[in-house]
This record gives structure tokens, sequence and C-alpha cells, in this order.
């Protein structure tokens, strides 16, 4: 698929104003639409929805569900205007700030409420409520019927990973998952409940940013969370034992600048997949196509091939190279599904092959100036050097902010930068943008935090570390109009 020369913002989710201690989908969602409008921006990229755990750190890239959406961005006001909460009941909860997300109160507050809502739901549903359900359930029953099984089990065995519930549910036993249907009939129906609500909201929000001209750009992480209703309910996808744990994970070979990575992700059995006309990933891709109009594929590498690394080694570097279907997979997924709206993040990963593979099916690879050497002639993560096949970031969710870098650049990059920008480092952060504007990049997105300004406190994520991640937020008061003009005007001046 071709795009045509667009430009956008990337906020999270959970990352939109809100009275409630974290994003949701309801006024705030709105503010935010309302900005990017005013700043003639017609992308809004977002990291995967599915719904998080705590002990994934509450990472959007670990979740319970491929296929699930979060509960926790569910707008709570709308639900007093059903009549199933009261106004007093959706005060915000001690301990929570503007500025970011306290996900133990989050959690808490959010699901005490949303339980309430149930119970008034299940005895007097508002009028079309029970329908809409009903037909919600009926539509989405290919993933929603495992997906409400698998947290209503986890919740009855104490949060275990689904490889210590009793052998008759962890082998999927027909007669014990029926009988646990009826038993836990409550929970499933409560947690069909946050789907139905978050199904809702989510699409009345794409309805609006569509009346505005707004695209929603998605994320694909290509693998899913050893612990979820995806590996648990079809586990012949993927690589595992007789006793469903993997025997081989993913990550990321060493390079020379770092010992590599391992994820610990489950790997898909291909061989499988291939057999069955890649169903388990037809249904997925679906769902997230149903939910966005735009999607980038996270480690685009892995479809091509993908590091196998021994589930009982610690050292990613004992793992290897494996064939991935890569041209047989796109190919079929095409077939199926029509034009795929893909952009490929294919940072660090240039040999021939993934590159071959990601300009076949023409999609749009990764470019971003965190990764430049400023001082190098030519270097490709320069702006002026960004191709049309590409997508420029000013920064990422998994970098810093860009006057965070800047500030930690030393000062033969940073006068290099300043040469090749033609800055001087008094608005940095507009400098770059403008130069990602003016780039040749189909799409140029950037930052809440980066239009702002925003030093390394307000990053997003880090990765490698556990903790202090995915919590930041914006408020309402800080989408000004003078920050939406400035941007309109580069807009009209570099991509009109």
């Amino acid at each position: 698929m071709r795009f045509h020369r667009q430009s956008g913002i990337f906020l999270h989710v959970t990352s939109l104003p809100s009275r409630h201690g974290i994003g949701d989908l309801g006024e705030g969602a709105v503010t935010f639409l309302e900005f990017l409008d005013r700043a003639d921006q017609s992308l809004w990229q977002v990291c995967p929805l599915g719904p998080t755990t705590d002990v994934a750190h509450h990472s959007p890239y670990q979740t319970l569900s491929g296929f699930a959406g979060q509960p926790l961005v569910v707008a709570l006001d709308p639900l007093v205007d059903r009549g199933y909460l009261t106004a007093s009941e959706v005060e915000p909860p001690a301990g929570v700030s503007n500025h970011e997300t306290n996900y133990d109160a989050v959690s808490s507050f959010k699901h005490d409420r949303l339980r309430t809502a149930y119970e008034r739901f299940r005895a007097e549903p508002a009028e079309g409520d029970r329908e809409a359900f009903e037909s919600f359930r009926e539509r989405e029953a290919d993933w929603l019927a495992d997906y409400t099984l698998f947290v209503a089990l986890k919740r009855e065995f104490d949060e275990a990973a689904w490889t210590d519930w009793p052998e008759p549910v962890r082998g999927r036993d027909p007669e014990a998952l029926a009988d646990y249907r009826e038993e836990l009939a409550d929970e499933i129906g409560y947690r069909a409940f946050c789907q139905w609500l978050f199904d809702r909201q989510w699409h009345a929000v794409v309805e609006e940013a569509h009346d505005r001209g707004i695209q929603i750009v998605g994320d694909l992480p290509i693998y899913v969370a050893f612990d979820s209703a995806d590996v648990w309910a079809a586990p012949e996808a993927f690589q595992l034992d007789e006793d469903g744990s993997p025997t081989a994970v993913a990550g990321v070979p060493p390079n020379p600048n770092d010992d590599g990575q391992r994820w610990g992700n489950p790997l898909y059995d291909w061989d499988h997949l291939a057999e069955t006309g890649y169903d388990w990933w037809l249904g997925r891709l679906r769902r997230l196509f149903d939910l966005v109009d735009v999607t980038r594929i996270d480690h685009f590498k892995g479809f091509d091939e993908y590091w196998a690394i021994p589930a009982d080694a610690d050292d990613p570097a004992e793992g290897a190279w494996h064939e991935a279907p890569g041209v047989d997979f796109f190919q079929t997924v095409r077939d199926e599904l029509g034009d795929l709206p893909f952009v490929a993040e294919d940072l660090g990963f240039l040999d021939p092959s993934t590159v071959a593979l990601r300009e076949q099916f023409g999609f749009p690879g990764m470019r971003v100036p965190q990764y430049a050497d400023w001082c190098s002639e030519g270097d490709r993560y320069q702006p002026m050097h960004f191709p049309a096949d590409s997508v420029g970031y000013t920064s990422t969710h998994d970098t810093d902010t860009f006057v965070g870098y800047y500030e930690n650049l030393d000062d033969r990059q940073r006068d290099c930068l300043h040469y090749n920008l033609g800055a001087d480092g008094h608005e940095i952060e507009w400098d770059v943008i403008e130069a990602v504007w003016n780039s040749e990049a189909s799409l140029a997105i950037t930052t809440v935090q980066d239009l702002l300004g925003l030093g390394s406190e307000a990053r997003f994520n880090t990765p490698g570390t556990a903790s202090g991640n995915w919590a930041w937020r914006v408020t309402a008061e800080a989408l000004t109009d003078h920050v939406a003009d400035r941007l309109s005007r580069i807009t009209d001046a570099t991509l009109r």
C-alpha cells in the first residue's frame, strides 16, 4: 500500500487527559482529536491496545491477549449517562495524578466501578444495551470466548500462569472447560462486559477521528506474551513442548554495542501456521484492522527470519537465525484481507533479505534522527536523507524525548547536528520537527513530548528497564492553540 504524504502525532491512550488517573476513551480523547484537527494533523499513533498486567509492569507489548482491549481505558463518565454508575461513584480516586498513571490505584478504582456497572447492567440494562452486548459477544466469539474464560481462570487460580493450572484446564480438556464456563459464568460475563465497553467506546473515538479526517495508526507486536489467552487457546501455533513450555524463545543477537536481548516470548510454529493458511494470524489481523487504519509492525525482521534462543539458555548469543515465511505470509494476508496498511519497524536490521521483503510489499520503513551520526555525511537517519518509502519520527515510545537526547549529546555531535539542521539549539524540538516534516518521508510523526519541548523526565519507556515506564500523561491545558497553530504552519509549508 502506498501512502500519500501525511503527518501526525504519537500519544498512547493511557497518556490522554483524564480525571481518573489514566487516559481513557472519554472527553480526553475528544480533546486530543480537536488538538490534532487544529494542528492540521491526519494521523494519531498509539501503542498496542491490549490488557496489561502488573507482572509485565503494564507494558502494552506484553498483554494478556493480542485481540482484547484494555479495560483500564474505559471511560467511566459515559456509564453515569447510561445509569450504571452514579456521579459520586466516579469522583476521582485519592492518590492519582493528572501527569502520570499510578496503575495500582487506577486498577483497583476502575475494576471496582466496572464491576458495579456490570451488576446494574445485568439487573436493568439501558435501552438497546442488552441486544448490543449479546451481538458483540456473538460477533467476536472466535477470540472473546477464550479470552474471557482465560482471565476468569487467572482470577480463580490466584493469577498463576496457565502452565501452573490444574492439568484438565491447562490442557484444555473439553469437559473441564465446559464445567468452568458454567462455574465462572458471572466472571466471564463481567470480562465480556468490559470488552464490550472498550469496543463501543473505541469505535466511537475512531468515528470521531474519521469525521475529522484523522486516521488511527496502531501497533502490532510480532510476538505475544507466553502467559496469554493467545498461547493457552492455540498452543499448536507456537513452539512448545508436551508440558506447554516454550522450546525456544524470542530475542535478538548481540551486536558490537550490546549483549543482545532475551525477550522470552514463545516463537511461532511457522510450519503449522502455513499448513492452516495462517488462520490464527488472519484472525488477529482482522481484529486489528477493525480497530485501526494503519499498523506499525514491531520487529518486522521476525517475518523474514527470527532469532531463536533455547528456552534453557540465558545468553542471547546462544541463539540462531531461522527462516520465517516472509513472502508467503504477506501474500496470503494480502489475498485474504486486501491492501496491507503496514509500516515496518526495521530499525537496526538492514540486511538485504529484510529490505527486499519490505520493498516487495511496499511497506515504508522507519527513520529516527536519534540514531543518526550527525558528523557522517549521508547518514540514513539524518532527516535530509529520509527516502519517500519511509516514516520519519522525531522520537518514538522507546527513545528519549528529542530534548533529552539533545542534552546528552557530546559537543562534537551537537555541533554537527546544529550544522545539519541549521539550528542553534534554542528550540531544538521545533528544529527537528521541521526537518522531519521537510523530509521526503511519506509519513512524518512527532510526539506530544517533543511538541512541548520536554526533557528526559517525560520519556515514555526505556527498553530493558522494568519500572518507571508507560506512566507519562499530558493535561488538556498543555494542548494549547499556540502549539497547534505552530505545527499547522509547519505542516502547511512542508506537506501541502
